[in-house]
């Protein structure tokens, strides 16, 4: 991500070319890199290759996680009727149980958060060459991605999406 002095100077430069253009018209275009992200068919299909490949492992989890509530429950009931051997085997049992599911649980999301991070690259690279193309076939002077207020006059949002969602 650009730091915010870095986005005013590209902001101030696109400004300077803009009022410096006298001669002729600058063509400027404005892209919402989140709306992409969001409704753009690749990225639509990465999320949901994401949920499928990771909907196994979480429904398990889940199941851990529920099994081990229900232990614990069942302790907490049975716990003053057990000799005080069996109640600390039971709590070590759990304590071991409950770190193991924390395991699992912060496993499940690093590889959900490197996953996501790999699918949201692919994404960005294709709309990338996306505007490039479009940059190039339609000669514009300025694309930009990130900015503070953009008139629908430059906003070729959608034209990106609908070149992504037709493969190109």
């Amino acid at each position: 991500m650009m730091t915010s002095l870095v986005k005013s100077v590209l902001a101030c430069a696109a400004l300077s070319l803009a009022l410096g253009a006298s001669a002729q018209e600058l063509k400027i275009g404005y892209v919402n890199a989140e709306r992409v992200l969001r409704e753009a068919a690749p990225a639509k299909a990465a999320q949901a290759r994401l949920e499928a490949e990771f909907k196994k492992r979480e429904g398990e989890l889940n199941d851990t996680g529920t099994k081990l509530r229900v232990d614990m429950d069942k302790l907490d009931k049975e716990g003053p009727t057990l000799s005080e051997a069996e109640r600390t085997r039971r709590q070590r049992d759990l304590a071991e149980q409950q770190r193991d599911f924390e395991r699992k649980r912060r496993e499940l999301m690093e590889d959900l958060n490197q996953r996501k991070n790999e699918e949201l690259a692919a994404v960005t690279e294709r709309a990338s060459k996306v505007i490039k193309q479009i940059f190039e076939q339609d000669k514009y002077d300025l694309i930009l991605q990130e900015v503070v207020f953009a008139g629908p006059r430059v906003d070729i949002t959608k034209k990106v999406i609908d070149a992504l969602n037709a493969g190109k």
